[in-house]
């Protein structure tokens, strides 16, 4: 990777002002993705309904930000300074997002596994990692006929 000599960023960080048009219809593109991305993450969540689907949803959004912060390098509204801070920050915030998800689905399911609650009926109660529950088994499943 080339670095300028005067203030070591990389040449990718000094695109402010330029108006290349190949670089503008990529940021384009990633915008219609990550728009989309975050759509589909929204609508995961608004079905699901937990605290991980809300942190992966957030994880998406920050790569919908990435792009605006791009964009806005583009035209010359941010510099490459902070260009390249809010970049790298929003990749940090990305990954610690998907990591607690992670963590609060693995934590919901152990909690559900040791916690000692139970359904109405005495059954064990089970719960999915993402927050929702499993779906009920037809009445007949464990009946067995006999010929």
């Amino acid at each position: 990777m080339e670095l300028t000599p005067a203030g070591w960023f990389p040449v990718h960080a000094s695109h402010t002002g330029s108006a290349d048009l190949g670089f503008a219809a990529l940021l384009g593109l990633a915008g219609v993705g990550s728009a989309l991305l975050l759509g589909l993450g929204l609508a995961a969540l608004a079905r699901r309904r937990s605290r991980s689907y809300l942190l992966v949803t957030l994880a998406l959004a920050t790569l919908l930000a990435r792009t605006a912060v791009a964009a806005l390098s583009l035209t010359g509204s941010v510099d490459a300074v902070a260009h390249h801070w809010v970049e790298h920050g929003l990749d940090a915030l990305m990954a610690a997002l998907v990591v607690a998800a992670v963590y609060d689905a693995r934590a919901v399911r152990r909690s559900s596994e040791g916690g000692g609650g139970g359904n109405e009926d005495g059954s064990a109660r089970t719960v999915r990692g993402d927050g929702g529950r499993p779906a009920a088994e037809p009445e007949d499943y464990h009946r067995r006929d006999q010929p």
